[in-house]
């Protein structure tokens, strides 16, 4: 995990944060996503009719697969002195390759570059979300990551 200094956050453009350690992406977790954004759609949560499908077993959500991005975040970058961090917002996403039931998925990520607004900084970061043993990514998108001070 890399660590910065609120201060020295701004002046790191263009830094690679590296490569997170690899999760599973378990059918629980895609039935579990299904239910709470209700996209029960067979291809996710049905193993029978998904193996005769055209991925040969049920794949992910996309928005499950970038939904990952926060946690890959919380790996990579770590900011001392900031006592707000929020996602704000995602730019340019794209799932390039599905995820099937029980790949393994991390996060690698670049800070493409900071804004000072106020008390806070704002970063975007180029997220890639890898398959393990893919050939492309599960899911490219810069993220957009707010990290603040208090104003006392």
């Amino acid at each position: 995990m890399l660590q910065l200094s609120f201060d020295e956050l701004g002046d790191q453009s263009g830094l690679p944060l590296g490569a997170t350690d690899w999760i599973e992406v378990s059918q629980s977790d895609i039935d579990a996503f299904a239910r709470i954004t209700r996209d029960a759609q067979w291809i996710h949560v049905d193993p029978d009719r998904a193996a005769e499908g055209p991925f040969g077993r049920t794949i992910a959500h996309g928005y499950l697969t970038l939904s990952y991005a926060s946690h890959f975040l919380e790996e990579l970058l770590h900011v001392e002195g900031a006592t707000n961090v929020v996602n704000y917002g995602v730019n340019r996403v794209r799932f390039p390759a599905p995820v099937p039931s029980q790949a393994k998925l991390r996060g690698r990520g670049e800070l493409l570059d900071v804004e000072s607004k106020g008390a806070a900084r704002h970063a975007r970061i180029a997220m890639t979300i890898e398959i393990e043993n893919g050939d492309r990514p599960a899911c490219v998108a810069e993220v957009l990551v707010r990290y603040a001070q208090d104003e006392g």
